[in-house]
């Protein structure tokens, strides 16, 4: 895609610290999804019944705004069918199918190294469609990124396992439609509404997984322990359901409306670094001083882009593909 150069400039967004700030909760949202299911799933809950009890609460919750939405606009799913279905196929099923498929083959935190390659892939594919180098600072927010991620995740306990890279790369790519869709909302489609939709669409599909019998639905009435305190299995099924789902979406989704998916998709790794001082906090696991390190490379990292996305002006959306050529 190229732009004519007797086209209008486009209208450039302000990349707006309140935009930042929801991408950071919704980064603390979804962090405290692992420490919080972990537990359940050592106490003999499976995949299948951790997952549908997630994504089906979380689709409750927000289905008022996207009922509210179809009502109010006619037409309203004939015209945004596909967005909602990609994103409860990529952003919602996708993501979370692929990471734990790939954990089963791979070490966590080779998955995870590979998940987050996401920002990366968002970056090559701006270079691809715009032929336009990416700037020093973003190189360098980049590198710097994805060195602390490197530092931050286990790479140790395993061998090289094909199928396992391949499902960690699903979930990447996973990852980065999730950031290229909700970059879509707005103007067309309100975010809650996209959220609430691909909810529904990846709860809908996980209940045909259990259904069937691909994914084993095993909840026993269990108690855990979290942070020192032993709890009944309701209160990490009710966090997981209303902080690390509804407030992680909902919060992301509407980040990424207002910075674009290149900068959010680079907030997005501070998730690793919330999710082992939240480990640290609930379940014991004492992050390392190289980890620490790692935490503060990454955030070195979101810092460049978001430098640059200031100093560039950098739009978002269709803007931030199309090179932006002053008229004549």
């Amino acid at each position: 895609m190229t732009a004519s150069l007797t086209a209008p400039v486009p209208t450039v967004r302000a990349t707006g610290a309140g935009g930042l700030l929801l991408g950071l909760i919704s980064a603390v949202a979804f962090a405290s999804s692992g420490s919080v299911m972990k537990p359940l799933l050592e106490a003999g809950w499976s995949l299948g019944a951790a997952l549908l009890l997630r994504m089906s609460g979380a689709a409750l919750v927000l289905a008022y705004p996207f009922f509210r939405a179809v009502l109010r606009e006619r037409g309203f799913l004939r015209r945004h069918w596909p967005l909602i279905v990609g994103f409860g196929l990529t952003g919602v099923t996708g993501c979370q199918l692929f990471y734990f498929a790939a954990m089963q083959r791979i070490p966590v935190g080779v998955a995870l190294l590979i998940q987050y390659f996401a920002p990366v892939l968002l970056v090559g594919l701006a270079w691809v469609r715009t032929r336009r180098a990416p700037s020093r600072v973003v190189v360098v927010g980049s590198v710097a990124s994805i060195v602390g991620l490197v530092l931050m995740v286990d790479l140790t306990g395993g061998s090289f396992d094909l199928i396992g890279t391949l499902c960690a790369l699903g979930a990447a790519i996973c990852l980065g439609a999730y950031f290229l869709i909700a970059e879509r909302t707005g103007d067309s489609i309100p975010p809650l509404a996209l959220a609430g939709g691909g909810l529904l669409t990846g709860a809908l599909l996980l209940g045909v997984l259990v259904v069937t019998g691909v994914l084993p639905f095993v909840a026993p009435p269990v108690d855990v322990v979290l942070g020192g305190v032993t709890v009944p299995w309701i209160v990490p099924v009710v966090w997981v359901v209303l902080i690390a789902t509804v407030c992680g979406y909902a919060f992301g989704v509407i980040a990424v409306s207002k910075i674009g998916s290149r900068l959010a998709s680079f907030v997005g790794l501070t998730e690793a670094l919330f999710a082992g001082a939240i480990a640290w906090l609930l379940i014991g696991e004492t992050p390392t001083a190289v980890q620490a390190i790692g935490g503060a490379l990454i955030l070195a990292g979101v810092v460049c882009v978001r430098l640059d996305a200031r100093g560039a002006g950098t739009p978002k959306g269709e803007a931030a593909i199309v090179p932006v050529v002053p008229a004549p």
